[in-house]
């Protein structure tokens, strides 16, 4: 009987910390079997749009459809891909310009399926996630994010 992975929350309320970050790489010091890391950190610019300059993006979610389908796509990249491990995090609610608002972190033994796994991740979440950023401008108006 194969066992079902549990659906992990990928949702962080806010911005994801420098903290965080390095917490989750000094935890795979003692994973000795792991030879390559590749980290994609997904940052609030602040555009100038018609004008207007961003001062950080309030990201809303399906929380439990987006949680399934990126569990999907981590599945996916497991099966396609030679990793040992990979982690997700993406922010809910208010980031400010100059904050982390993505945080993908896979490893494998060797840079080449690590590198490989990262670009295909980052599209597929980016593509497929049901996750909707609201701009909100200096000025305290706002608008949908066009994905990019």
């Amino acid at each position: 009987m194969e066992k079902t992975k549990k659906i992990k929350n990928v949702f962080r309320e806010g911005a994801i910390s420098a903290e965080m970050i390095g917490k989750s790489i000094a935890a795979h010091q003692s994973k000795t079997q792991i030879g390559a890391h590749e980290i994609f950190l997904g940052q609030v610019r602040a555009d100038v749009i018609e004008g207007k300059t961003v001062s950080g993006i309030e990201y809303s979610a399906h929380c439990d459809m987006a949680n399934q389908i990126l569990h999907d796509i981590r599945e996916a990249a497991f099966e396609k891909f030679d990793l040992s491990c990979m982690h997700i995090y993406h922010s809910e609610g208010l980031v400010k310009t100059g904050e982390i608002c993505l945080f993908v972190f896979v490893s494998s033994a060797h840079r080449l399926p690590a590198r490989e796994a990262l670009a295909f991740l980052v599209e597929e979440i980016k593509s497929k996630a049901p996750i909707f950023g609201k701009e909100i401008f200096e000025d305290e108006t706002h608008q949908w994010k066009v994905n990019n």
